[in-house]
């Protein structure tokens, strides 16, 4: 049986989205046939702090990451197969830690999501390897800014592919930053989010509120990587559809920001109960009624074409979906379960299409998560230059 390495971001930061970003990913490969491993360390692009879902803490301990990536992995079937290295420390973590040098050195393919881990230096030059941009135009933009760091980790990495499906094909206003990337998509286990019975709450997300830290300048203009500048554009919203509306996003993070939103009719939910516990966070978004959000500045300006791998897990749910257009509407198909919006009057125009006929939305919804995200056909794809 071929064996592949995915390293993820589980240890250092253990909550739902994580967590089944990550699922989708190891049940996919292993069900392709695959003997599939779990890999993190500590990294070298200034990703050595892990975050503390309970206490908020965020510094370079693992005890609590590494029981809670422990308990998720054996509740998918790794627990034996997964391992975490701290650098610093010089300390491996985890059933691989006596073998972990011969799977990153020996393994058919080794596949990375994001550049939070370092390249394996054990691993021998040649051998098939595959990097996924998962926070496309922010990681294009600083190699147009001259990262050398980033750069020499890519350089590394035979085959490149990024969720920003329109970058390289002239539909996103950006630099590729002279690598060839490959359109992919978050891979879904359709039976894990399908079957979710009739929805319980309204228009719901998941999400980070505001992170300024991460604005990007280039070519003298400034590009957001966060959403509160985008979301105070559709604030009306609730009050132009008679849909409700809730967030689980840390809106306390800007004094004001919780006021402001409930005097508009949005309802706030408290992110870090709910993703804390990943089965927690799956039932949040089975028992929706849909998806409504927002995308990042610089994901909207730039056209990047960038789906989120939560939106993907609503549609799974045959929850729809109504999310501000990256330029992924000329990659996935619209219709009743799946919108894409770009001013306030469309949003309101998308929330009364789903509810005119809701069952209709729902199959649109399921089937375009068949169809785009089932695991089996994104890794099919994913794997094809390095099988």
């Amino acid at each position: 049986m071929p064996t592949i390495v995915f390293t993820g971001y589980l240890v250092r930061c253990p909550i739902g989205g994580f967590a089944w970003q990550a699922a989708h990913y190891l049940l996919g490969f292993r069900s392709l046939g695959y003997d599939t491993w779990f890999y993190e360390d500590t990294g070298e692009l200034n990703c050595e702090f892990a975050l503390n879902p309970v206490t908020g803490e965020f510094a370079p301990k693992y005890d609590y990451g590494i029981r809670a990536a422990a308990n998720f992995l054996t509740s998918i079937g790794f627990g034996d197969r997964w391992v975490f290295v701290d650098h610093r420390r010089g300390i491996k973590y985890g059933p691989g830690a006596e073998r972990v040098r011969a799977l990153l050195a020996e393994s058919d393919i080794l596949v990375s999501l994001g550049p939070v881990n370092r390249f394996p230096p054990e691993r021998p030059p040649g051998r098939p390897s595959v990097f996924i941009d998962l926070d496309p135009v922010y990681l294009q933009l600083k190699l147009a800014n001259g990262d050398k760091s980033l750069a020499a980790l890519l350089d590394a990495y035979s085959v490149h592919f990024t969720f920003g499906e329109n970058i390289g094909n002239g539909a996103a206003a950006l630099p590729a930053g002279g690598y060839t990337w490959r359109p992919t998509r978050q891979p879904v286990i359709i039976d894990l989010w399908a079957h979710a019975g009739p929805p319980r709450r309204g228009y719901t997300t998941v999400g980070k509120w505001n992170s300024q830290e991460r604005d990007l300048s280039y070519a003298g203009q400034t590009f957001r990587w966060r959403k509160r500048t985008e979301w105070l554009r559709f604030l009306d919203l609730p009050a132009k559809t008679s849909a409700s509306f809730e967030m689980a996003m840390d809106v306390d993070s800007v004094p004001g920001d919780r006021e402001l939103l409930g005097a508009h009719g949005w309802r706030i939910v408290d992110p870090v109960s709910l993703s804390a516990d990943p089965w927690r966070y799956r039932d949040y978004i089975r028992s929706s009624r849909a998806e409504f959000t927002v995308a990042k500045d610089m994901n909207v300006r730039l056209r990047s074409g960038w789906f989120s791998d939560r939106s993907a897990c609503y549609l799974a749910a045959a929850r729809p979906a109504v999310e501000q257009d990256t330029g992924f509407s000329g990659v996935l198909p619209l219709g009743p379960g799946l919108h894409a919006f770009n001013t306030l009057g469309e949003a309101a125009d998308a929330v009364c299409a789903i509810e005119s006929d809701y069952d209709a939305a729902s199959a649109h919804a399921s089937a375009v998560a068949r169809e785009y995200f089932a695991a089996d056909k994104v890794l099919r794809s994913l794997l094809s230059p390095v099988e």
